[in-house]
């Protein structure tokens, strides 16, 4: 990594995180790939529901089997939806543009760029838990520091406005060492070539490419399961304006993702090899990063609930959300147990 591209990256910081680094990416109309369920035109009106997720070129974990095995079009349909659309975003503050420019109805995306983008006063309700306890890996470079003590005087850098992002910010705070490391922004499709440069001695990165850069040979420092609190959860949220021309969806939302978090369950092998087939990883690398049973199968799972307001409480101490909230005035119906 050039020090130009370094430089760059530092200068988004996480107060924007709303408005987030592009690595060179245009966030238009450009940046959304629209997945249109019915190959019919996209329209912004009451028949067309609008969904935005951050990951790889298909959805994972609930959200993708109910789309992958058709509960998700079969239902939707029932609820007067004619269609619905797909967009990708490489993080979650990308999925907050779009959400505040109102081209979307229903984001999926992790708990930091959630609760920081409703800190900032944005209309959107939370729907859905879809996974608790997600872990974060701090990844070091080959030949690099093996302790956390090592990494004083060095660059650390993550995926800023994520919930690995969160984890780096909570673990250096852990080991009283924040103010001795210096964390800078970086993409996770760049942090295995930064790591293999040197750029940085570190990387804060998912809970599938952490246990990917291991079996590659780059040592792991730390993982957040080593840390009470400092595991992330995935989130799906809605906009209150959507949401006050379909009261009814929550319901109906929440009763077709749980029926496929079941469904996936119980056909595990079948959702692995769709998981690996879409991330491009190894099922072995899948079945490490993805266990089956932070899958929420209801809305609100009390630990996964306990792990979101550590995680609220956490940003709004260290400033990074502006203002703090009860997540249940922002649960859907109050339901936060």
């Amino acid at each position: 990594m050039s020090s130009t591209r370094l430089s760059t990256s530092v200068a988004c910081v996480l107060l924007l995180l709303t408005t987030a680094c592009s690595q060179g990416e245009t966030k238009s109309a450009q940046s959304l790939e629209a997945i249109n369920v019915n190959n019919a035109v996209v329209s912004n009106n009451i028949s067309t529901l609008r969904i935005g997720y951050v990951g790889s070129s298909e959805p994972t974990g609930s959200l993708g089997w109910a789309k992958k095995k058709g509960i998700l079009e079969r239902e939707l349909q029932k609820a007067g939806f004619q269609n619905i659309t797909f967009a990708r975003f490489p993080n979650g503050p990308d999925l907050n543009e779009a959400l505040v420019a109102g081209q979307l109805d229903v984001g999926s995306l992790g708990d930091t760029p959630a609760i920081v983008l409703k800190a900032r006063g944005q209309e959107t309700r939370l729907l859905r838990i879809s996974q608790f306890n997600t872990t974060a890996w701090l990844v070091a470079k080959k030949n690099g520091p093996r302790s956390l003590a090592e990494l004083k005087g060095q660059k650390v850098a993550t995926q800023k406005g994520s919930y690995m992002h969160r984890y780096l910010l909570g673990l250096l705070a852990e080991a009283k060492i924040a103010k001795d490391v210096k964390v800078v922004h970086l993409m996770t499709t760049e942090a295995k070539a930064a790591l293999e440069r040197g750029d940085v001695a570190a990387y804060a990165t998912s809970s599938d490419l952490g246990p990917y850069l291991k079996s590659q040979g780059f040592p792991i420092i730390d993982s957040s399961a080593n840390h009470q609190g400092l595991s992330g959860t995935s989130l799906v949220v809605a906009t209150e304006s959507f949401l006050a021309k379909q009261p009814d969806f929550p319901e109906k939302f929440n009763a077709i993702l749980t029926e496929a978090a079941k469904d996936l369950k119980a056909n595990s092998d079948e959702y692995y090899q769709y998981h690996a087939q879409i991330t491009k990883y190894p099922v072995d690398i899948i079945k490490i990063s993805f266990p089956l049973k932070q899958v929420a199968e209801e809305p609100l799972p009390a630990e996964g609930v306990k792990l979101l307001e550590g995680t609220k409480k956490f940003l709004v101490s260290q400033g990074l959300a502006k203002s703090d909230f009860k997540l249940t005035d922002w649960a859907v119906n109050g339901q936060s147990r």
